[in-house]
């Protein structure tokens, strides 16, 4: 690994909406293709990658309820979208040559292994993607939760929040023409300032375990591998200011 790279193990939270491209559901093979690219330069550079991918573009769990599915149901129904969001990208990164395991925290062991810790930090250590899917395995967690929760198991150096923004803003940029965007800002100060950028339950778990996120735009080529050789984009949220 260069001696040049700022982290050694990153956790990538993508969203499911984010696969979909400009149709908003289902998979884009543009997107898939953009994204596997990404990945490959990073891994190049000897960067240990994880990913946690939602799964919107197919089922959200809290829009079922308004078509009365109940809210259990529909969150499983939401891991399970996940899973095959988790699939699309395996299939992408391994045409791109790339070694990879889903990992799921549901069993369903023809397409993929259950999640085990100490196996995921091993396949990481081997230089294969891991790909986190079917949420923390438990109703009314969010897959940022779930982000947040693996990358403090994992031992990442930071978590990746891959959006369609170019990071953290003073306020909403589509209603606030006069937002400005942070370069850094503490885990207090978003707090404080009720900036959305995790659910509480995921952002506490990365301001109690020193676990600094950058919000990001992942739709930019290079962004990735710019933030894995040290440059300063997106916003970097930690409490090290």
């Amino acid at each position: 690994m260069s001696s040049q790279l700022k982290y050694k193990r990153i956790l990538l939270k993508l969203s499911g909406e984010a696969l979909a491209g400009p149709s908003g559901y289902n998979i884009d093979p543009a997107v898939l293709e953009q994204y596997s690219k990404e990945i490959l330069e990073v891994l190049n550079l000897g960067v240990e990658v994880a990913i946690v991918i939602g799964g919107g573009n197919i089922f959200r769990g809290v829009s079922g309820q308004r078509s009365g599915i109940d809210r259990v149901q529909g969150d499983y129904m939401g891991m399970l979208a996940t899973v095959i969001n988790a699939m699309a990208i395996q299939s992408s990164l391994e045409k791109h040559g790339m070694y990879t395991r889903v990992m799921s925290a549901i069993k369903m062991e023809q397409v993929c292994e259950p999640y085990v810790r100490r196996r995921a930090i091993r396949h990481l250590e081997k230089g294969r993607v891991v790909i986190f899917a079917a949420g923390t395995g438990s109703p009314y967690f969010t897959t940022d939760s779930t982000a947040a929760l693996r990358g403090n198991e994992i031992e990442a150096d930071v978590l990746l929040k891959g959006t369609k923004v170019d990071g953290v803003y003073t306020a909403d940029p589509v209603k606030d023409p006069t937002a400005t965007r942070y370069t850094h800002i503490s885990f207090q100060d978003v707090y404080e300032q009720k900036l959305n950028v995790m659910d509480l339950t995921a952002f506490t778990l990365c301001q109690e375990n020193g676990l600094p996120i950058i919000v990001f735009d992942m739709n930019k080529p290079g962004n990735l591998f710019r933030l894995a050789s040290g440059e300063d984009v997106g916003t970097l949220i930690s409490d090290d200011i």
